[in-house]
């Protein structure tokens, strides 16, 4: 339980708000935000409201689901970076499911610490053989350029065949998924825009 004086100082930063607006901005529902971080919708819930505090690990699934940095719950707009440089070495490697025993692809946020930022990139690698990722979509506008190896990208029933080199833009807000092929591993890099 935490003391008047530290839920004071927390309730000053807003962050259940910041969250609920960050997931409506998405149009997000609980329970989509709580199948992207693997939290309950009932957690998600009690933090929006700020009858609950989430802990800083709690407060990172969430920020990297919106592609965010923690500072972007602890800073004034006005504050944050509109120039940020991500080294490799610091980019956290997630699965496209959370626990997924056999992910579909792995990707890596390149541009996280940036706040407001008008464009989501990823670097994303596909391991030879994994199954094709679950369909979904997404508002906005979606670009996947292949570094490395074959990707067979599922739009709306339509195939298109990438190879090394190649590039797709696409309406994410119809039902897509990707899939490595052949017999070596894949790469991409994948921008997304809002809506």
């Amino acid at each position: 339980m935490l003391s008047a004086t530290l839920a004071n100082g927390l309730e000053a930063y807003r962050i259940g708000p910041k969250i609920r607006e960050l997931r409506q901005k998405k149009n997000l529902g609980l329970v989509q935000l709580g199948q992207h971080t693997g939290l309950s919708t009932g957690m998600l819930s009690k933090i929006e409201r700020g009858q609950l505090f989430p802990t800083l690990p709690t407060l990172l699934r969430i920020a990297l689901v919106f592609g965010l940095g923690l500072e972007h719950f602890f800073t004034d707009a006005e504050e944050r970076r509109a120039f940020a440089v991500v080294r490799k070495t610091d980019r956290l490697r997630l699965p496209d499911r959370v626990g997924s025993a056999d992910p579909a692809y792995y990707f890596e946020s390149l541009d996280f610490p940036v706040p407001d930022r008008r464009m989501e990139a990823y670097y994303a690698s596909f391991p030879a053989g994994a199954a094709a990722s679950a369909p979904h979509s997404h508002e906005g506008a979606e670009l996947v350029y292949v570094l490395h190896g074959s990707l067979t990208v599922d739009v709306d029933g339509k195939l298109a065949e990438l190879e090394e080199g190649d590039a797709l833009y696409f309406d994410p807000s119809v039902s897509h998924s990707y899939r490595q092929r052949g017999r070596t591993a894949a790469s991409a890099i994948v921008v997304v825009t809002p809506s």
